[in-house]
């Protein structure tokens, strides 16, 4: 009985230990061209984050990803924000980047096809994955200083990614 609980034991915490990878789709960005989840992994750290124009806290933390994206783009680190808005508020999405300036890629789920192959629900919802494609972390909802945290992951991810370089 004891080996059958250590066995069990053993096997939950490979699980719970165990990485998701990401699921691959492609999306049409906002110059009408599709995109590829596998063309952007095995560069580095890449974000993906599912967001709407009409959601004020995806707003406010896209904000904050400019900034992660302007520190770390030279290493490696990608950003992919995926639209939810569907057919009713589609058009407001391009005006809205260009206001905002963001310089990371910007692609369109109107029909939140990709959003249900990760299981979202709500935005914002955060994805980072690992240069193997794999989710190392994820996140439901946005509050001032959740970037904190995102932003020491992607650093513990540049780190041991130069890391094995160097070796």
């Amino acid at each position: 009985m004891k080996l059958l609980i250590t066995v069990l034991i053993i096997i939950v915490s490979l699980n719970i230990n165990a990485q998701r990878k990401a699921p691959n789709f492609k999306l049409e960005n906002l110059d009408g061209k599709f995109v590829e989840l596998k063309n952007f992994t095995g560069k580095g750290p890449l974000l993906i984050s599912f967001w709407a124009t009409w959601c004020k806290p995806c707003v406010e933390e896209l904000e904050e990803y400019k900034k992660l994206y302007s520190d770390y783009k030279g290493n490696g680190f990608n950003i992919i924000a995926i639209s939810t808005d569907d057919e009713k508020t589609v058009a407001k999405v391009k005006p809205f980047v260009k206001s905002k300036d963001y310089n990371f890629t910007i692609l369109l789920d109107t029909n939140s096809e990709v959003a249900r192959k990760y299981y979202v629900q709500n935005v914002p919802y955060t994805f980072l994955l690992d240069e193997k494609g794999n989710i190392v972390y994820s996140h439901l909802g946005y509050k001032k200083g959740d970037e904190l945290q995102v932003k020491k992951k992607v650093e513990t991810l540049l780190t041991s990614a130069s890391d094995k370089t160097s070796d």
